[in-house]
């Protein structure tokens, strides 16, 4: 097969792929495979594997199969395999007819460990947990052989029959393989094989009660396949000799070559699927899809763009050492993506009321209002103007700091596509103190957006039409965490929750030509960021807006990005 010319940089993963296209090593063939757990959503390091496995194939010319890796009843389920399914296709990748499970190997599997045995390759064990954990040895002292382990084969063939069957009890008999009970490599040490487990299986049903274990399974399944380069993180590198093993110890076929990358660790969140289920389970996020989380569907939700999350795969590589990377740098990609297709809008989010003394009471006029000033393909809307408006309440101070430049008592600024005014007044609450209401004139001349005597104002506020305007919900998402890496010092990880993660809006009001839009459509709402409508929540009836980034952080200043 002739591999593809691509602009992509080269890392050593794509490196091996090239020197073995050199030797011819797969017949030119380049066969990966994505192999998810079913047990939980996706979240942005499997998206690092998705577009890495996927990417590979497609610049090769090759296939990348997606793969359930189901070989534990507990915990998986449907639900995540529709989720694991949605939110890649939702990434932009497909994968044909090659949708395989593991499960569809079990069979297959039992076959392989029934060859184990009556090669003397593996043996039945009845050491429970502790026990086993006695025998194991530690990473300085060799472990020790079970009792169990020269059985007759027979015997062997004859008491894992009896698993399959159903006549032991969880956690009284495993299967084992006959490794190495001194090797240096824990996991060489004569590593289980099936265990009991009599729960039903989200596909198989009741068919089984004995279920093969992942690094029995994953290999067999990658040889069977006929997978060329079985792409996995770090973790999985000690496990790479029983990989080898297992395939040479039921003389596969078929022999695929391991090779490990770093997986993505992101600061201000945990990356860990465990972790990820507690909170879920625990309630600090309202479930997988909450806009806190690092999955798919939870940035998805919150207005995370599938083309930002490539280019953010894209910039990060491939390396072999892991490391720690800023989330600032996704939400830059995130940034780089919504400035050239989000629409702009106007969206006041605390209000401030603000009345034009000399504009007719019943004065009403449309501003034609671009989409994206520096795309007129985009297009443009009508935003109507009237006498009574809102503004944002930070764009005003009754008295002002020398470099506050917006809305104060006596001073000209511009709204956004249309006049210039002037503050005159202020009313306030007597209880209070608060203002709660501003006095303006405005000035005719200035409709274009300048004044004919060539003066200048030196602010420009967004502003919305108190009659036409809609009201909305707007929730403003922050970091998960406070701190960058909340597992330094131990896994007490939620006393580093973020008391700020989320603050709820509930009388804001946005232009009127939001009236009609759709669900996950993003917008960027005139100097306050980037917003998505809610996918859940948000109804003709009631609009809720979930804030994806702000406009600008500190990762924008240092590499010189910026705003239109």
């Amino acid at each position: 097969m002739e591999q593809t010319t691509s602009s992509r940089p080269s890392d050593f993963i794509r490196d091996i792929i090239e020197d073995d296209f050199k030797t011819n090593k797969h017949e030119g063939r380049v066969a990966v495979r994505f192999p998810p757990e079913p047990n939980g959503y996706l979240h942005i390091g499997h998206a690092k594997s998705v577009c890495l496995n996927f990417g590979i194939a497609a610049q090769y010319g090759g296939t990348c199969n997606l793969r359930m890796d189901d070989t534990d009843p507990s915990g998986e389920s449907m639900e995540y395999v529709e989720s694991i399914i949605r939110d890649i296709r939702w990434l932009g990748f497909e994968w044909g007819d090659r949708l395989f499970f593991a499960s569809d190997y079990y069979e297959r599997l039992y076959e392989y460990a029934l060859q184990m045995i009556r090669e003397g390759k593996a043996f039945v064990c009845e050491l429970d947990v502790d026990e086993m954990r006695e025998h194991r040895g530690s990473f300085t002292e060799p472990g020790r052989e079970s009792p169990y382990r020269d059985r007759p084969v027979e015997e062997n063939l004859a008491l894992f029959q009896r698993m399959r069957a159903g006549e032991f009890e969880e956690g009284t008999h495993t299967l084992r393989a006959k490794v190495d009970m001194s090797s240096p490599n824990i996991t060489m040490r004569d590593p289980i094989m099936y265990r009991i487990k009599k729960e039903s299986h989200y596909r198989t049903e009741n068919q089984w009660c004995i279920y093969p274990m992942y690094d029995f399974t994953h290999c067999l399944s990658d040889s069977l396949e006929r997978i060329t380069h079985s792409i996995c993180t770090l973790e999985f590198e000690n496990n790479r000799p029983l990989y080898d093993w297992f395939l040479e110890a039921v003389n596969a076929d078929y022999r695929p070559q391991q090779i490990e990358f770093a997986r993505l660790n992101l600061t201000y969140t945990v990356m860990s699927k465990r972790l990820l289920i507690e909170l879920v389970e625990k309630k600090i996020v309202c479930g997988w899809d909450d806009p806190l989380m690092p999955s798919l569907a939870g940035m998805r939700r919150r207005g995370y763009t599938p083309a930002a999350i490539r280019d953010f795969c894209d910039r990060i590589g491939v390396a072999k050492n892991d490391s720690m990377i800023d989330m600032a740098l996704l939400e830059n990609c995130v940034r780089d993506d919504l400035n050239q297709t989000a629409p702009r809008v106007m969206a006041v989010l605390r209000p401030l009321r603000v009345v034009i003394d000399n504009y007719p009471d019943d004065g009403v006029e449309e501003f034609d209002c671009p989409y994206h000033p520096q795309n007129p393909d985009m297009g443009s809307r009508k935003v109507p103007f009237s006498k009574v408006l809102y503004i944002e309440r930070d764009d005003f101070m009754e008295d002002p700091p020398k470099k506050f430049f917006r809305m104060a008592v006596g001073r000209e600024v511009r709204l956004r596509y249309g006049y210039f005014v002037t503050c005159t007044d202020v009313v306030k609450d007597p209880s209070t103190g608060e203002v709660v209401e501003i006095h303006c004139t405005y000035d005719p001349e200035t409709k274009s957006g300048f004044a004919p005597d060539g003066r200048k104002v030196k602010a420009t506020i967004h502003w919305v039409s108190s009659a036409h305007s809609i009201p909305a919900e707007v929730r403003l998402y922050d970091r998960l965490f406070r701190v960058a890496d909340p597992l330094e010092g131990g896994e007490d990880y939620v006393k580093h929750l973020n008391p700020d993660r989320l603050e709820v809006l509930m009388q804001c009001r946005v232009e009127p030509s939001l009236a009609t839009a759709e669900r996950e459509s993003r917008y960027q709402f005139e100097r306050l960021g980037y917003f998505c409508v809610d996918s859940v929540d948000s109804s003709v009836e009631g609009l809720v807006f979930n804030r994806t980034v702000t406009l600008r952080d500190s990762w924008a200043k240092i590499v010189g990005k910026g705003e239109v």
